[in-house]
């Protein structure tokens, strides 16, 4: 049947490449059928697609594609399942010791635990998802395609998937499915999971038989893919220890009331008290339901891993299951998931279909506005209104249990697979590549194949687990073995009491638990429980900045001040460098704001140079106007020696020549100043003070101003000079590399004395601001200097609570700020005249406005 879908599906698709093809020429993507936008979706340089059974069906039926299926049953599990892999994206795209160039992004849909429904989801999923009736472009689809598909849970549908996908070399990773025909590479070439193979959980469970030598045993599954290659290999592997089956029996999926009292007379019937059963728990409850009704209450439950750890059956079966054994995929804690799952609300709850059908099937309640379309029966239609005091932190559900986090986990290693890929990708060294003459993967668009190749290589560690893949793309199997008991509450305590490693030897592959505490994994260490022997222990994890890389440390090891631990803390990495770079946005925003104003200072110096004899110009001490000019064009630059991994020859010239170049340009402006006040002073009778002020005096109290600054540089860089500086104080995962003054009071002479030059100008210009000139620039230096003090007393509380590259940013804006209000001030006022007001640029329009002040 899986194959007739497939088949079915496939023709579909190239049906509609036929369609497509018909409105190439008007370059129109058309969209049939429903929309289908009940997704999780965020956009990412590249896009993980997801495929999981948010709902299914406990009644079997073939589709007559006639009439749209009927709405089926929700399972709050896969919800989570959904939450985990876009938490473990978000998890990933913070990080920055993994892709930290590259950003995931997630389109997430419901399979429906139906053939029919995954293939045309993962077709939507690889090609993405126009808006429908929207007329886009074909290649400018909505939603951007998935080069690689997170999925599917049932073995069936993986298969049916893969006979549609597998052409295209488009890689699956499955979480659940466990069939071992999953693992002919020569079938499904593109097929990857983080789930063990059957292989593996059969010769675990023959073991287990043999091991309490149970030599008659009944064998049960369902009739589904899964559960006949299963069975198969079981009694394969049986023949070897002389374990015999009494019955071997598969049920239809739509078990009738006839077919399952067939099925429990066969139990009943049977010596064989021990009964193996490879199905999942919705499809044991009819099952049980008949055992109950015919009083068959004396059998050894053997689980497969597909319900081994399921809660669903407890509440109704507790008494016929107390004691079960069966494998369970490895179990793992993923830090902060739990607190994520929860902090669904209502009003979080109304952005989404699923989060809103999971929301009112939760709390019985109507969400006002919901999304949710998905009703079964009529009792939802009559729900009250929820009233927004619902809260998870109430109610048990399985979608906020983080107890037994196993297939969970196995999503999450899902998404570091393929983000370890594309790391790995991302890293390769041209000519050092995989491919054909040394080359590596594209990333731009991605290739599926060079992206499986990548995938097939990984090797990391996640969680104190290290993650690696057989030749058939199969993770190294571990189980635990879990024993079903019944707590003090009456609830289910699901305890390990033994394990299953496939990657040890065969006599030590399986081995019973008789431990007061488990091992502690790296990236933990052990602590003696008070009064207790020393076989019981805590596992502590490491400290910050600690690691263990070994199993029941004892001590955690601290990492060396350049490297830092991994999130699993089993290793020390590198420390992250920061600095304020050339190539990120704030440090281009920079960069382009200082070569804006050292061009717009080199434009006014054009505008003076052409109309340097109009009365404007020369009014004001031309040559003065020049050097400011220019040296406000050296402080515009003097911004860029602050962008860059700071070096110690950069450090030493970074400080002086800000401090220079801004002496620079008070020390004329200061001079310009001067020469008005005694302009007016010339003008009285007996007046001979201007010999005093002529040019060269000008440029020589310029020169004597600077020298006094470049002295206190040279003491500064002679004594105590600034030097490149790797700082790890404040961020513990990240070296800062800055300059360090080397002399606090060698910089903040320098500033200070910036600072009293300033005030001299300012102090002149207001003094000077009302005479009687038309071309009177005291009043604009007046509110150069203003602006000029308003940036630095605002940088100095500023700049010393900033740290690292934000410190040396607020240092840059305050050279650019000062600058422009400098340059707009004095400048632009000059300019407003000689390019937009030629009439009042001559001096009998001087002359008659100084008569009239």
């Amino acid at each position: 049947m899986a194959l007739l879908y497939a088949a079915l599906l496939t023709v579909w698709f190239i049906m509609c490449i036929g369609v497509q093809s018909q409105y190439k020429s008007k370059n129109k993507c058309i969209y049939q059928g429903d929309e289908d936008t009940y997704t999780f979706y965020q956009q990412g340089d590249v896009v993980l697609g997801g495929l999981f059974p948010l709902h299914f069906s406990p009644i079997s039926s073939i589709s007559s594609f006639s009439t749209k299926p009927k709405p089926t049953n929700f399972t709050p599990r896969a919800l989570r399942w959904m939450q985990t892999m876009i938490f473990a994206v978000r998890e990933i795209n913070q990080r920055q010791d993994l892709l930290p160039n590259l950003s995931l992004g997630y389109h997430i849909k419901d399979s429906g635990d139906d053939i029919p429904v995954s293939v045309k989801r993962s077709l939507l999923l690889v090609n993405g998802q126009p808006e429908k009736g929207s007329g886009q472009s074909c290649e400018d689809t909505q939603k951007e395609p998935s080069p690689v598909i997170v999925g599917e849970a049932s073995s069936g549908i993986s298969m049916a998937v893969l006979r549609s996908l597998g052409s295209f070399k488009i890689p699956l990773v499955s979480y659940f499915a466990s069939c071992s025909c999953l693992s002919n590479k020569r079938e499904f070439p593109a097929f990857m999971r983080t789930m063990p193979s059957d292989l593996f959980q059969i010769k675990a469970l023959v073991k287990l038989v043999h091991y309490f030598q149970w030599t008659w045993v009944g064998v049960i599954g369902v009739d589904t893919d899964y559960a006949r290659f299963a069975i198969q290999l079981f009694l394969k592997e049986s023949e070897n220890v002389n374990i015999c089956p009494a019955y071997v029996h598969l049920y239809p999926v739509a078990l009738t009331q006839d077919e399952a009292e067939e099925l429990v007379k066969i139990l009943k019937s049977s010596s064989a008290t021990v009964i193996i059963s490879f199905t999942v728990d919705s499809y044991l409850h009819a099952i049980l339901k008949e055992c109950r009704r015919q009083n068959v209450t004396h059998l050894q439950w053997i689980a497969s891993e597909a319900w081994a750890t399921s809660k669903a059956l407890w509440d109704d079966f507790g008494d016929l299951l107390m004691g079960t054994l069966g494998f369970a995929i490895r179990r793992a804690d993923i830090p902060q998931l739990g607190s994520y799952l929860r902090r669904v609300s209502d009003s979080v709850a109304q952005t989404s279909h699923f989060l809103s059908e999971f929301w009112e099937e939760t709390f019985c309640c109507r969400l006002n506005g919901s999304l949710n379309t998905h009703v079964h029966g009529e009792e939802p239609q009559n729900w009250p209104p929820c009233n927004g005091s619902e809260s998870l932190d109430d109610v048990y559900t399985p979608y906020s249990d983080v107890s037994q986090l196993r297939v969970s986990y196995n999503v999450y290693k899902a998404v570091y697979l393929i983000a370890h890929a594309l790391h790995d990708m991302s890293t390769c060294e041209s000519g050092k590549g995989p491919f054909q003459n040394g080359t590596c993967g594209r990333l731009y668009p991605i290739l599926p194949w060079q992206l499986l190749y990548y995938m097939k290589q990984a090797h990391f560690t996640t969680l104190g687990e290290e993650v690696r893949f057989d030749e058939n793309s199969d993770p190294i199997a571990s189980y635990d073995l879990m024993n079903w008991q019944r707590g003090s509450d009456g609830s289910l305590q699901l305890v390990r009491v033994g394990f299953y490693d496939a990657s040890l030897e065969d006599d030590k592959d399986l081995a019973p638990d008789s431990l007061c505490s488990q091992s502690c994994l790296p990236g933990s260490r052990k602590a003696r429980q008070k009064g207790k022997p020393v076989c019981c222990f805590d596992c502590i994890p490491c400290a910050e900045g600690e690691i263990s890389n070994q199993t029941d440390s004892i001590d955690c090891l601290t990492c060396s001040r350049e490297t830092w631990p991994n999130q699993a803390q089993d290793q020390c990495i590198p420390k992250t460098l920061e600095f304020l770079s050339f190539q990120e946005p704030l440090g281009i925003i920079l960069w382009a704001f200082s070569a804006f104003g050292a061009c717009a200072a080199l434009a006014v110096i054009g505008v003076f140079i052409i109309y340097r004899k109009t009365p404007v110009i020369r009014g004001n001490n031309v040559e003065l106007s020049f050097l400011l000019l220019l040296f406000l064009c050296a402080c515009f630059l003097i911004g860029l020696t602050f962008i860059g991994m700071p070096t110690d020859w950069l450090c030493r010239i970074r400080y002086p020549a800000f401090g220079i170049s801004f002496t620079l340009c008070i020390s004329c402006i200061l001079a310009k100043t001067v020469v008005v006040l005694m302009a007016f002073r010339a003008t009285l009778p007996g007046s001979n003070v201007m010999k005093w002020f002529g040019p060269a005096k000008l440029r020589s109290s310029v020169i004597l101003c600077t020298f006094v600054q470049a002295l206190i540089c040279i003491i500064w860089l002679i004594t105590k000079p600034p030097v490149a500086s790797y700082n790890t104080k404040f961020l513990s995962a990240t070296i800062i590399v800055e300059c360090a003054v080397g002399s606090e009071t060698g910089f903040w002479c320098v500033l200070g004395y910036i600072g009293f030059l300033a005030l001299l100008c300012f102090l002149l210009a207001f003094l000077a601001r009302k005479l009687p000139d038309n071309f009177n620039e005291a009043k604009f230096i007046t509110f150069s200097m203003l602006i000029f003090f308003a940036v630095w007393i605002t940088f100095i509380p500023v700049y010393v609570s900033s740290r690292g590259k934000y410190m040396v940013a607020v240092h840059v804006f305050a050279i650019l700020a000062s600058a422009f209000g400098l340059l707009l001030c004095i400048f632009a006022p000059k300019c407003y005249i000689v390019l937009l007001k030629p009439e009042k640029n001559d001096k009998k329009t001087s002359k008659n406005q100084g008569k009239a002040h």
